[in-house]
């Protein structure tokens, strides 16, 4: 249990892809770390695109990011609509800031793009955003997985696997 006693917080809202939610969620889970559901209201639950359903253990307004070890932001249409919450995007700054493991998938890179995080960095995405994440200043790179420093990218649910060992991996390195 490598990550017993580490936090992570897993961003939510409507129309996650629910593989790539749950997938790393359970990976950090079987490698000892909480995981806690962060949506815009405590308790209220939220489906994925294919009807899985996360309830939010809390609101973006409770998280501290000072007590969370790592973020996960999943793919979906759900980052179309967390990145419209100056909360997610102050959690992301943050994060980024403390240099703490930021796992993101798919479209989640929408979230980084908000935030403003990505000018400099080498990331991948789905290649649907490719455009905005160069447009945003990063480096696009058509790779399953690509690890700059903390920030940890993956394109789509085939490449789960090395997503979510990269991200454990991060997570015991911080």
């Amino acid at each position: 249990m490598s990550l017993q006693g580490k936090t992570i917080i897993c961003l939510l809202d409507d129309e996650f892809e629910d593989l790539e939610l749950w997938y790393p969620v359970y990976r950090v889970r079987e490698e000892g770390a909480t995981v806690l559901y962060a949506g815009p209201e405590k308790g209220r639950t939220h489906i994925g695109k294919y009807g899985v359903p996360a309830t939010a253990d809390m609101s973006f307004d409770e998280v501290d990011g000072s007590k969370i070890d790592g973020l996960l932001v999943p793919g979906g249409w759900a980052p179309d609509k967390l990145r419209r919450y100056p909360k997610v995007l102050q959690l992301v700054k943050e994060m980024d800031a403390s240099r703490k493991p930021i796992g993101q998938i798919c479209h989640a890179g929408w979230v980084l793009i908000s935030a403003k995080i990505l000018q400099g960095r080498k990331v991948t995405s789905t290649p649907g955003i490719r455009d905005d994440m160069e447009n945003a200043g990063a480096t696009w790179i058509d790779e399953p997985v690509v690890v700059d420093g903390h920030i940890i990218s993956a394109r789509r649910p085939p490449d789960l696997p090395p997503y979510a060992k990269a991200f454990v991996d991060a997570l015991k390195g911080s």
